[in-house]
């Protein structure tokens, strides 16, 4: 892992010094789930609207090719968990990595990406009914509680930049990691979709 973080920190290092990076700002609506396993019984629930926003860096590598890391918030979870009135809502601190091609098209570039993510959770809560009354609590962390913090999965992102900045497109997040908390067979991945806005500083 240590050599991993040194190589795509040196990726970065030596991509900033063959162009200028351009910065830019993103936000949009996310529609997320969650799939569960318990008992053999894979399920996966109903869908949960979200944010997703924050801030990226391009940095060239190539004609065409850039790198993108971005720093972003991503409101995950799902709705009727296990086919019951049970919904978790979960707040993360998103850290992807994508490899961007931007082959000019028109007047502005499309833009397509792929990459890993790791996410750090943040805080959320379990809502839901139960006997007639509303039940509220937040979610516990850690091993052998009800979620662990740290998620990763594969992001891929797909757009168009127009030539003053502004940007549009459609992302997709798939978690690869069972974050269930207890020490079981049990599964608990998140999976989100949706559209982004954004616009970007500097560069050419």
């Amino acid at each position: 892992m240590k050599k991993l973080a040194l190589s795509v920190a040196a990726l970065l290092i030596a991509g900033a010094t063959f162009a200028q990076v351009k910065f830019g700002v993103t936000a949009g609506p996310s529609f997320s789930s969650v799939t569960t396993k318990n008992g053999g019984n894979k399920e996966t629930s109903k869908l949960m609207t979200g944010l997703r926003a924050g801030v990226t860096v391009d940095i060239p590598l190539a004609d065409d090719f850039y790198v993108q890391p971005s720093l972003l918030y991503v409101g995950k979870g799902g709705n009727d968990l296990r086919d019951v009135d049970l919904k978790a809502r979960i707040h993360y601190l998103e850290l992807p990595i994508n490899f961007m091609y931007k082959p000019e098209v028109g007047n502005g570039n499309l833009f397509i990406g792929l990459g890993p993510y790791i996410a750090y959770g943040l805080g959320g809560k379990w809502e839901g009914q139960l006997f007639g009354t509303t039940v509220s609590r937040d979610i516990e962390w850690g091993d052998g509680k009800d979620l662990k913090r740290m998620d990763a999965g594969a992001n891929f992102q797909f757009g168009y930049e127009f030539p003053m900045g502004f940007n549009v497109g459609l992302f997709t997040d798939l978690g690869l990691v069972n974050i269930s908390g207890p020490d079981n067979d049990d599964t608990f991945k998140n999976t989100s979709f949706g559209l982004t806005l954004g616009y970007k500083f500097g560069g050419r």
